[in-house]
């Protein structure tokens, strides 16, 4: 959605619809965006849904409805779920205002990953205090890792380390990336408003700590051209503190130009400037 798209979608408020019918209304802009494989219908009631489930999301979309259509768009753009682990849709305040944010979850970056055709299947695993893990470099194409896969913190311990790696549909194996938990608090304090109660790194905590990894395994799984375009700016536009309208291009796809970060900088979630919890 254009700066000029965007202006006329949010215009459309004058008569105060819901954000419910605000994404509704503005259903043709989002659908031409789309990958050919998503059904815009189905897509436009999932982001609706969302909205209307969680009160402070709701509460966003109607103090800033440009900011929830700026996120939808860049959402149906990339063809990921809104309100999921694909596509995360969350409050936040800029100055004491609500307004909403869309991060790119780590299921998202492993679709993207999967579109490509060239990756059979993609494996990404925290690693607990109590598990078994091995892995060694150089001696080894994946790591070990065996745990009880159905017992909580409490039979498996703390967050120690993350990996992921793909395997190729011609039978080879990715770079494994492997992330221990300095890796990983490097990367949190890079995130701006990390420690907000609105940021995924203290609602889901485990999901950061994948993304974290699925990152960085984003850079090494080879992909087509298209999805090369996707998978690297998705992943560098993610870990800015913000999108606002004159960041989403005219062309879906072509999203190459996006501003290089430190590679340990992996999420803006959040932004609190000068606003209240």
């Amino acid at each position: 959605m254009t700066a000029q798209t965007i202006g006329t979608a949010v215009a459309r408020q004058d008569d105060k619809p819901t954000p419910s019918k605000l994404i509704g209304n503005n259903r043709a802009e989002l659908a031409q965006v789309m990958p050919s494989h998503m059904r815009a219908d189905t897509w436009v009631r999932i982001a609706q849904g969302t909205v209307r489930r969680d009160p402070k999301l709701l509460e966003a979309a109607n103090a800033s409805p440009a900011s929830l259509m700026v996120a939808l768009m860049e959402s149906a753009r990339l063809g990921l779920e809104p309100g999921t682990e694909q596509f995360y849709l969350t409050p936040r305040r800029v100055k004491g205002r609500p307004e909403v944010l869309g991060i790119v979850g780590y299921q998202g970056l492993i679709e993207l990953m999967y579109r490509s055709g060239a990756v059979a299947s993609v494996v990404v695993e925290v690693v607990r205090d109590k598990d078994a893990f091995r892995w060694a470099p150089g001696r080894m194409t994946k790591p070990e890792h065996d745990a009880d896969w159905f017992g909580g913190v409490e039979t498996r311990g703390a967050l120690k380390g993350v990996y992921a790696y793909a395997e190729m549909t011609n039978g080879s194996t990715s770079k494994v990336v492997v992330l221990g938990r300095d890796h990983v608090a490097k990367a949190k304090e890079s995130a701006q408003g990390a420690d907000s109660a609105y940021s995924p790194w203290k609602t889901n905590e485990e999901a950061m700590w994948l993304k974290t990894a699925a990152r960085r395994l984003s850079k090494w799984v080879p992909t087509s051209t298209e999805d090369r375009r996707i998978v690297q700016g998705t992943a560098e536009r993610a870990d800015r503190p913000s999108l606002t309208a004159a960041d989403v291009e005219p062309d879906p796809l072509d999203i190459t130009g996006a501003v290089e970060v430190d590679d340990d900088a992996i999420d803006g979630e959040v932004v609190e400037d000068g606003g209240q919890q």
